[in-house]
């Protein structure tokens, strides 16, 4: 390990990961919009993007979808998989990286964590302890 990666642990992503994540998920987002990758199922759901994350050499970007209401996640998730290829070509014609990064998907459970989270807040026993 270099002293750059050792001073660098545990601070979170660099600036160029940050940005290339949000490049990403701006360019996936409207693939999904205008309807871009033709597949039953992608048609025929609303898809949201609401992270991606990169990598630190930038090879690998992880993009959390969540089908709108959150249901069919399964389907969607295995069609997006299906059209990886053409949507890693598509990323990478409107990026200019070194690399095309690979790309996987999966599902974001940040809205139900937070749900969860506002329901055990609102309890009795949490408001008892709160006051």
């Amino acid at each position: 390990m270099t002293r750059r990666q050792s001073d660098r642990r545990g601070t979170g992503p660099s600036q160029r990961q940050l940005r290339v994540a949000e490049l990403v998920r701006h360019k996936i987002s409207q693939m999904l919009t205008r309807a871009e990758i033709h597949d039953e199922v992608l048609t025929a759901h609303v898809v949201t993007v609401p992270e991606v994350r990169m990598s630190p050499d930038l090879k690998l970007a992880t993009i959390y979808v969540l089908p709108l209401g959150d249901v069919d996640t399964g389907p969607v998730l295995e069609a997006l998989k299906r059209h990886r290829r053409y949507i890693r070509g598509e990323i990478a014609h409107s990026l200019d990286l070194k690399f095309a990064p690979d790309i996987r998907f999966l599902h974001d459970e940040s809205f139900g964590e937070a749900d969860r989270i506002e329901r055990l807040l609102a309890s009795p026993e949490v408001k008892r302890d709160l006051d």
